[in-house]
């Protein structure tokens, strides 16, 4: 039985937010030679869309005399805030009935001013996710997360984090084994897991730093196995290990020896994945001690041990 899957984009959206979801579902069909998913282009009225990247898409459908499907998604980008009042509402009606409602990106705005994520958990791009949470202070807004489900909700992060949404959803509809097919036909990976961060450690840290420490950051997390610490941290950008401290805490807020943890957490983390390397030597090899002081590290900064996280999430997990 054929899933309709609509897809609502609007002058200013993102492509990607658009084309890449998409991908997913066309892909599935086309690699099962079957329509499992019935996609439709919808717009405020059929016609042309001119994204924010200048190209334009031709949606088929329109919003308002088509009707609901199964599941309905919401493309991001800079206009989702020029969207009017009208169109918020017939969206807002549209995903009272639909079964399954999600977003890509900014389109979390739309669901947001619709409603529609009041006294749910949602995530959008990490550079917006501070202004949903200030508008909307009834959204509990998760700026780490890859993509989250939420009381028959679902929001994703920023552009590519759509392309994870969409594999969740079609591994949810027809199983893992067809979802995994689709991400190596894409290139992708299947998994990244929905609570990680959205990027890494270091670019956060970098994001966040002045340039003075930004130096210093650039150096560690190139090579954050080496042998630092906050003595030898602190010798590379010439001050004491206890200014080193005061001026992580006040730009990155955390410690130097906490910085340094999670940047070799995150090389323990590939390592799981793309090797079958015991956690005892991965944990050796990333200076973060024996296997039960990774196991501690790990669960609290992943929320699973790491031999969980490997069988959830390592490359031989959808065989």
């Amino acid at each position: 039985m054929s899933h309709t899957l609509d897809l609502f984009i609007y002058p200013g959206c993102q492509l990607l937010d658009a084309s890449g979801p998409w991908q997913v579902f066309a892909t599935a069909n086309e690699l099962t030679g079957k329509p499992l998913y019935q996609l439709r282009l919808l717009t405020e009225a059929a016609g042309l869309v001119t994204t924010n990247g200048g190209m334009a898409l031709q949606a088929t459908h329109a919003l308002t005399t088509t009707p609901p499907g199964d599941t309905l998604l919401v493309a991001g980008g800079s206009g989702v805030h020029a969207l009017e009042k009208d169109i918020i509402d017939v969206l807002a009606q549209r995903a009272r009935r639909t079964p399954r409602v999600g977003s890509i990106c900014t389109g979390a705005f739309a669901l947001a001013r619709a409603g529609l994520l009041d006294g749910r958990r949602a995530t959008t791009h990490w550079r917006h996710a501070e202004a949903l949470a200030h508008q909307f202070p009834k959204v509990q807004v998760d700026a780490d997360a890859l993509y989250l489900e939420s009381d028959g909700v679902y929001t994703s992060a920023g552009i590519t984090a759509g392309i994870d949404l969409a594999l969740s959803l079609l591994a949810e509809d027809h199983g893992l084994a067809l979802a995994a097919e689709v991400a190596r036909e894409l290139v992708m990976f299947l998994h990244r897991p929905g609570n990680q961060a959205q990027f890494s450690e270091g670019l956060k840290a970098q994001v966040s730093s002045t340039q003075r420490l930004r130096h210093l950051v650039d150096r560690v997390t190139a090579e954050p196995l080496d042998d630092w610490s906050s003595e030898t941290m602190a010798e590379a950008l010439a001050v004491t290990p206890r200014h080193l401290a005061r001026l992580f805490r006040q730009e990155l807020s955390m410690t130097p020896g906490d910085f340094l943890t999670r940047l070799r957490l995150e090389t323990a983390r590939r390592l799981l994945l793309e090797s079958d390397t015991s956690p005892a030597l991965i944990a050796e090899h990333c200076r973060l001690g024996g296997g039960e002081q990774l196991r501690r590290l790990f669960q609290r900064r992943f929320g699973l041990p790491p031999s969980l996280y490997r069988a959830r999430f390592g490359s031989g997990s959808a065989s």
